[in-house]
């Protein structure tokens, strides 16, 4: 554009503004900054044009193909917030135009451009380091929401710090990684990316690197691609830091220097920090230092595991019922990092406060009432007690003295239900906001047989073997079956169609069992010989592909989001089934019995 121009021509146009900011541009803006006369810069963002084409960030610049004089300004304008190209006309129109000095802009941190008045100061990057975390390059293989995995004595599973919507004082605590020989040897390869160990045990600050830049506490835990780990140089300023980092102050200077979607890790400690005023702020706001980890939300590693504290208690009490552990339960400690041998693994502890230590020594006393094989049915059979009732019983005891004719519909509401009873919930609600709450990942299956008043058990599938699948079919399902052939024998109405529905699960479940296509396990990293033959799940392999077998069926209660087709990205070179990551396959048991017979 500028070398087709004659010396003292205008070139104007509209193009991508990443250029203004990223590292990468350094030495480009720096001669652009040195050798052209700047005349516009204006920011339009997103939604700049009114034809329809792709969302991205363009702005207008004006440049006149000349040396700049020393005190040369430029006018700018950043109108990227307005919602579409009308709004930004109108803006472009309106809006106070920014005087910048042009030569100014070289003093910025990596020459970056700033339309406005830069702060000034002490750089963030004295008193903090900024680390980006690991990125595995296939999660669906090698990331896990941690309720999918139940065996915490396996240190080859790590607590990933992931990013949160919003700031919080501990968020984003969900997945867990496979850090696994495999994940090396990959990472050797180049394919993946293991960084951030300068971050590991230390307290910081995750920074998710999108939209406002929320932060939550880190508690020196591995972090994903998509967060920072900010990590104070002297552990004494976390207090400080965590105030900065917290205020909106934080994002406003980023934004400043960076306006891409997801900010790099090393922008965020390029902006000014006045440590002197963030200790008085931390120390009126946290005058006994920050909190301790503590979550009461379900889909949190911290959380203590008590439903009368937890922000859904029906479901936590459901799942406790069933067996289900938290993994802060198993294995709580106090809230230091300090000494401990690895604070990524999952089986090595995780750290939380007073607070939910009490809570998780108190649930445990409880612990009688939880189910031996995780199979809870809604009816009454095998001489077992109906599930609402057992529900009942368990909550009225938790509760204690708490409890009143009024809890069982406060607890409704706050799950959002609109049932009257514990029955209906049970067998109308609770699977469908159990998918939504652990999203769309349910480690509690509802099996039933397609009626309201027929067959319905929830079972919990980290103790669905093999072993409890045919229990469920040949002692708790055999036994409504005789039931229900006793009423039709009585000539009960309605009793053929109970019958017929029971029957109909049965034989569904039978086919899982066998584990014949379609009702197969298909592991997209597993060789033909080391795929599951039967219902003979691997745990570690999720609940996507393990739940698929139960969806072909049609015997869970509800339709929820899941899809086998193809991930993003390729596999290695030699991989078992090619570089396609095509989840979307069956195979034969006699494939399969073949391939391991070799």
């Amino acid at each position: 554009m500028l070398k087709s121009n004659i010396p003292g021509g205008i070139s104007s146009s509209v193009i991508p503004q990443n250029w203004l900011f990223l590292t990468t541009y350094k030495k480009f803006r720096e001669k652009l900054l040195k050798n052209e006369t700047w005349s516009v810069v204006a920011r339009l963002g997103t939604k700049g044009f009114q034809t329809p084409m792709w969302d991205f960030n363009v702005m207008l610049l004006s440049i006149v193909h000349q040396k700049p004089q020393p005190e040369n300004m430029f006018t700018g304008l950043d109108v990227s917030e307005e919602n579409n190209a009308a709004e930004k006309d109108k803006a472009l129109k309106t809006d106070e135009l920014k005087i910048i000095k042009q030569n100014e802009q070289l003093e910025n941190p990596d020459a970056r451009i700033v339309l406005g008045k830069n702060s000034t100061g002490v750089l963030f990057s004295k008193y903090a380091y900024a680390y980006q975390g690991i990125s595995p390059a296939d999660f669906p293989k090698f990331g896990r929401n941690f309720w999918e995995i139940f065996n915490w004595e396996n240190n080859d599973w790590w607590f990933w710090q992931s990013t949160v919507k919003e700031t919080v004082h501990f968020g984003g605590k969900e997945l867990i990684l496979w850090y696994s020989e495999l994940l090396k040897k990959i990472k050797e390869e180049g394919t993946a990316y293991i960084r951030g160990s300068e971050s590991w045990e230390k307290d910081g600050i995750s920074v998710s690197a999108m939209g406002k830049l929320p932060v939550t506490l880190s508690k020196g835990q591995a972090s994903d691609t998509n967060v920072a780990i900010v990590i104070p140089q002297n552990k004494n300023h976390i207090s400080a830091i965590w105030c900065f980092c917290s205020s909106p102050n934080f994002n406003e200077e980023v934004r400043k220097i960076d306006q891409t979607l997801k900010v790099t890790n090393s922008t965020l400690i390029k902006i000014p920090f006045d440590l002197e005023y963030w200790q008085k702020v931390a120390a009126e706001k946290y005058p006994n230092g920050l909190p301790e980890p503590y979550s009461d939300d379900p889909t949190q590693w911290l959380f203590h595991g008590h439903p009368v504290k937890a922000e859904n208690p029906l479901q936590v009490a459901v799942v406790r019922l069933l067996g289900y552990r938290w993994p802060a339960e198993v294995n709580a400690a106090s809230s230091s990092v300090s000494g401990s041998v690895n604070n990524n693994a999952a089986g090595s502890g995780i750290y939380v406060s007073e607070e939910a230590r009490e809570l998780i020594a108190a649930v445990k006393q409880h612990d009688h009432h939880t189910d031996d094989d995780g199979i809870l049915c809604i009816p009454p059979v095998n001489t077992e007690t109906a599930g609402a009732d057992r529900l009942r019983d368990y909550l009225q005891e938790i509760f204690a003295d708490e409890w009143n004719t009024h809890t069982q519909q406060q607890l409704f509401d706050k799950e959002g239900a609109k049932a009257t009873n514990m029955e209906t919930w049970l067998r109308d609600e609770f699977f469908v906001q159990h998918c939504k709450l652990f999203k769309n990942r349910p480690f509690i299956w509802h099996i039933w047989d397609g009626r309201k008043d027929g067959f319905s058990a929830l079972v919990n599938y980290h103790q669905l073997n093999k072993d409890n699948l045919s229990k469920l079919i040949y002692t708790y399902l055999n036994d409504w079956i005789r039931m229900c052939e006793a009423k039709k024998k009585d000539g009960e109405s309605g009793a053929e169609g109970l019958l017929s529905a029971a029957l109909q699960l049965k034989q569904k479940l039978e086919l899982i069992l066998e584990g014949e296509a379609p009702y197969d396990i298909f592991v997209r990293w597993k060789p033909l010989e080391q795929q599951p033959i039967g219902w003979e799940p691997d745990l570690n392999d999720g609940v996507r592909l393990n739940i698929r077998p139960f969806v072909e069926a049609g015997v869970l209660r509800k339709k929820f989001n899941v899809k086998w087709g193809t991930d993003r990205g390729k596999n290695p070179p030699g991989s078992p089934w090619g570089e396609v990551r095509d989840n979307d396959k069956h195979l034969s048991l006699e494939e399969k019995r073949a391939a391991r017979e070799k």
